[in-house]
């Protein structure tokens, strides 16, 4: 495998972990960009972008599950920071229509942290077509009824978290999501790469999955179809444990996601804030870096160092209802986990199929990767963690080695 791009030495290790990653016999790709302390130290992709062997590029796009919740996320807090609303507002006070069916106290911060009782989308009557139609997606949404008390639990909002702050963030503005993200974020930052919606321009540019050829969501609702004695064990653990997967399944598996395939070009150029973006690792890693570095970077600010101790404070503790696990939601990102356990101070977002980003800014720290094989989990898989892992030594063996302190032992 032939990786192309830089690398600094002192990072030589995530080379290696990338490497193993990609496949060795079949076709698929990947890119890994990481910054530390400002200064872009990692930039690299390898393998291929389809099965039909088409070289990865410098430019290359990957859809990007829910890692795009991270980007939404951080549009918001732009605004939020300029002053157009605060995180304990009414959403209603800002969208009337929203308060309809006992919505008008759910809060900016109830639906940043998953507490608004909106994820059910298998009640809500959501089907494929209401996310090809954002317009239509959002009428359902004001029509919606919550399922609990806003703020009572977390309860992973995998689909409408898009549609509640992409909402929120047009009657923010009187502007498409669309051109909200272009004018503060893409625009500002010089991103190669970040898009919620692809340009017919662009399109070009997408890899495809190669996992299920790109029909994901068949993985969602394999559950349903394991053997009995499996799903009698997973029963018995359920109640062993106190977990309750008929929310994943309303959240995550309605009976129509196994319909999308996210390698067709509707499915990438409709607008579904949560879970269709389209990105470059080195779009993502830039955004993060600019939250690691207290909200600028290169001279260009995007949000006060302020709102970065906001938005990373803690906003729920326990088990979440919809994914089973503690997330530590932030405002719109959850803690970050490696193979050396979690990171307290840093923040972000993987997605299904593997991608990832985050940032650590008490290391000025910052990490993206973007593949187009494998599964995983609805919040990353075991490759996003250990990559984080490697990630994370090199920068401390970096850190210790330029202050002069004792190298960290290379594992």
């Amino acid at each position: 495998m032939i990786l192309h791009g830089e690398i600094h030495p002192d990072f030589g290790q995530v080379a290696e972990t990338i490497i193993k990653m990609l496949p060795k016999d079949g076709p698929g790709g990947a890119a890994l960009c990481v910054y530390h302390y400002g200064e872009k130290v990692v930039d690299i992709w390898g393998g291929t972008k389809n099965r039909e062997g088409s070289p990865w590029e410098k430019d290359t796009l990957v859809f990007s599950a829910s890692t795009t919740k991270g980007v939404t996320s951080t549009l918001l807090h732009i605004l939020i920071d300029r002053g157009l609303a605060d995180y304990d507002d009414p959403i209603a006070k800002h969208w009337p229509e929203f308060a309809q069916n006992g919505k008008g106290g759910i809060t900016i911060r109830h639906a940043l942290s998953h507490q608004a009782g909106l994820y059910n989308i298998a009640d809500y009557g959501y089907s494929k077509d209401h996310l090809w139609q954002w317009s239509e997606a959002i009428k359902l949404l004001e029509q919606a009824t919550p399922v609990h008390e806003p703020g009572l639990h977390s309860a992973y909002h995998g689909i409408t978290y898009g549609h509640i702050i992409g909402g929120l963030i047009e009657k923010l503005t009187g502007k498409p999501f669309q051109q909200v993200l272009k004018e503060e974020l893409a625009d500002p930052l010089d991103l190669d790469g970040l898009f919620i919606g692809v340009p017919s321009s662009e399109l070009s540019r997408l890899a495809k999955l190669i996992t299920l050829d790109g029909r994901i969501g068949i993985a969602l609702k394999s559950y349903q179809k394991i053997h009995p004695w499996a799903r009698l064990i997973l029963h018995y653990l359920t109640k062993l444990t106190g977990s309750d997967f008929t929310h994943f399944a309303k959240a995550l598996a309605p009976d129509f996601v196994d319909e999308i395939c996210f390698n067709d070009h509707d499915a990438m150029q409709a607008i579904i804030p949560a879970a269709n973006g389209a990105f470059t690792a080195r779009s993502l890693a830039k955004m993060y870096a600019v939250l690691a570095n207290g909200g600028e970077l290169d001279g260009k600010r995007i949000m006060s160092a302020s709102r970065i101790e906001k938005l990373n404070t803690q906003q729920s503790r326990g088990r979440d209802k919809v994914i089973n696990l503690p997330m530590n939601w932030r405002l719109g990102y959850h803690q970050i986990v490696t193979l050396k356990g979690t990171l307290p101070n840093s923040f972000g977002h993987f997605g299904f199929g593997g991608s990832g980003a985050w940032c650590d800014p008490s290391k000025n720290l910052a990490m993206a990767m973007t593949i187009n094989t494998g599964i995983g989990t609805p919040t990353g898989d075991f490759r996003t963690v250990k990559i984080a892992r490697d990630v994370v030594h090199c920068a401390i063996r970096r850190h210790r080695w330029h202050e002069g302190l004792q190298e960290v032992p290379a594992q």
